[in-house]
């Protein structure tokens, strides 16, 4: 019923800077809380960062300063601008959004995932 698709992965050198998208689509009436979270391998999945319908952010330590959560309720669509990147970065990048269908019912849905690669 709703799919969530991500883009703007890839290799980056290390201080370098990506952007990432997450947009929404299908039985959408409305999106509470937005988030990234990424997975480095061997590792368990964390949350990097959230932001809620009204636009109220929160980071994870070790991106303080350094992302940005953003969203476009318009289009439902969630980014992540991410700068001063470094290689212990590197993860998938996974979209997740709590969601209000046309229905009234709620779900949790994640994105397919984008690798992000900080190497020289």
């Amino acid at each position: 019923q709703v799919q969530l698709v991500e883009s703007g992965g890839g290799l980056v050198q290390p201080g370098g800077s990506l952007r990432l998208s997450c947009a929404a689509s299908g039985s959408i009436f409305s999106i509470n809380a937005m988030n990234w979270h990424r997975q480095a391998p061997g590792k368990q999945r964390e949350l990097v960062a959230a932001i809620t319908s009204g636009g109220y952010t929160t980071y994870a330590d070790p991106v303080k300063g350094r992302f940005t959560i953003s969203r476009d309720n318009a289009k439902n669509t969630v980014y992540l601008q991410m700068n001063s990147l470094k290689p212990e970065d590197t993860a998938v990048y996974y979209c997740y959004a709590h969601v209000v269908l046309l229905s009234r019912q709620q779900y949790a849905y994640w994105g397919q995932g984008t690798q992000v690669t900080v190497s020289s």
